[in-house]
């Protein structure tokens, strides 16, 4: 478990695009090396928010998958 999670976003049973969305506008509310947790059942959102930390510069600091449920903890830049 990552010490020191600002917030955790369920967003079990949603689809794409909708965990990312709702995650950048989390991020409006985070400041500078917040850290987010986002839990998803979607198996889109591995490439998704792979390639979202990506394009945004924000940090992937890990993510996991146990029992259908995607876990990425995600550190605001």
């Amino acid at each position: 478990m990552t010490e020191g999670i600002t917030k955790t976003l369920d967003m079990k049973g949603l689809s794409c695009p909708l965990p990312i969305v709702k995650t950048a506008q989390a991020f409006k509310e985070l400041g500078p090396a917040d850290v987010i947790e986002v839990l998803a059942t979607d198996p889109g959102s591995v490439p998704d928010f792979t390639a979202w930390c990506k394009s945004t510069g924000n940090e992937l600091v890990e993510h996991s998958e146990e029992s259908g449920i995607f876990r990425f903890v995600i550190r605001k830049k």
